[in-house]
């Protein structure tokens, strides 16, 4: 069974592709054993993560993008990730309404995706996700972070090219140095660049951008450093800034156009191998930490835990003490 939806996926099938994913979102050991099958087939496709604060416009932007790739002959795939409820866990998948006139297209592919507790702005299954598109056949996968604001930072590690929007009217011009996406961005856009101040954001990023990579700036009266946190690359691409519209379609092939030169970018300098080297080494790290959790876990019964609650609730043990007793296997 199994065997036959991978099949079908690699050879482009959206009811086995939309299966797999959800299979995946469940995870366990028929998850692994689809990644495992369809690895062999990714490392094609161009990962293109949109982040950003809420109310930016990443959605319609992104159906725009969709739009463009489609007119280029290019197969679309999208992986937009929601909000989940902190008490229900469900969401509400937007993204699917605002993507309406895409459903038809026979060449894009959209997943919803609610982020189920996880943090940094997109859900645990989304390299996941990414993956079966990828070996489906997808030239381009765009990603749309979850837009929760300042920790959106773990799709530089998911995506080839990450493009921060930002809009005028949101207060602080330079919240992207505090939130570490000035960092993070291959190419900025000014989304909304109709309303007032958008030449004012776009000033500021410039201004940014040319402060170099260990630059100090002032900050509410205070000389803030911007700490040096770009590895080679970083230090040859300097991030383009564009200003769009996306409701009205202005803007977005000046924007792919940019999207491409970082992609040609990357392949010419190398940095497309570091940035896959860096992709692996983050996602193998990550597995290890949850296939060790699962395994310390497994060998400790609920009743052990329970008790080992109870006492650092009551003070008579500390959190570290009590994670190293777990990690010890029960030894109370």
């Amino acid at each position: 069974m199994l065997e036959e939806l991978v099949r079908a996926a690699v050879f482009g099938d959206k009811r086995a592709i939309a299966r797999l994913i959800s299979i995946a979102e469940n995870d366990g050991a028929s998850a692994r054993k689809i990644l495992k099958s369809l690895y062999p087939y990714t490392g094609k496709a161009h990962i293109i993560g949109i982040t950003g604060a809420p109310g930016t416009g990443k959605s319609t932007l992104v159906n725009e993008l969709a739009k463009e790739y489609r007119l280029r002959g290019l197969k679309v795939g999208i992986v937009a990730v929601d909000p989940s409820s902190p008490f229900t866990g469900g969401a509400i998948l937007g993204d699917r309404i605002r993507m309406r006139d895409l459903y038809n297209d026979p060449g894009v592919f959209i997943r919803s995706m609610a982020t189920r507790g996880s943090l940094g702005g997109l859900a645990r299954a989304t390299a996941d996700a990414v993956k079966i598109l990828d070996a489906a056949g997808y030239e381009k996968i765009l990603v749309e972070t979850v837009g929760a604001g300042q920790t959106e930072v773990d799709i530089a590690s998911t995506a080839h090219t990450t493009i921060v929007v930002e809009v005028p009217g949101l207060g602080d011009d330079i919240q992207a140095i505090k939130a570490g996406l000035l960092e993070i961005a291959d190419v900025f856009v000014v989304n909304k660049a109709d309303l007032e101040g958008a030449d004012g954001v776009v000033l500021n990023l410039e201004t940014m951008m040319s402060l170099g990579n260990s630059a100090k700036i002032f900050h509410h009266g205070i000389l803030m450093e911007i700490k040096a946190s770009f590895d080679a690359h970083r230090v040859q691409w300097r991030p383009p800034v564009c200003k769009t519209i996306a409701t009205r379609g202005e803007g977005i092939k000046a924007l792919v156009e940019a999207i491409e030169r970082h992609w040609a970018f990357l392949k010419g300098s190398g940095a497309w191998e570091e940035k896959e080297r860096l992709r692996a080494s983050r996602e193998i790290e990550e597995i290890l930490r949850m296939e060790l959790l699962r395994r310390i876990l497994a060998k400790v019964d609920r009743e052990a835990i329970g008790e080992i609650l109870d006492k650092v609730v009551k003070r008579e043990l500390d959190p570290y003490t009590a994670a190293e007793k777990i990690a010890g296997v029960g030894e109370l």
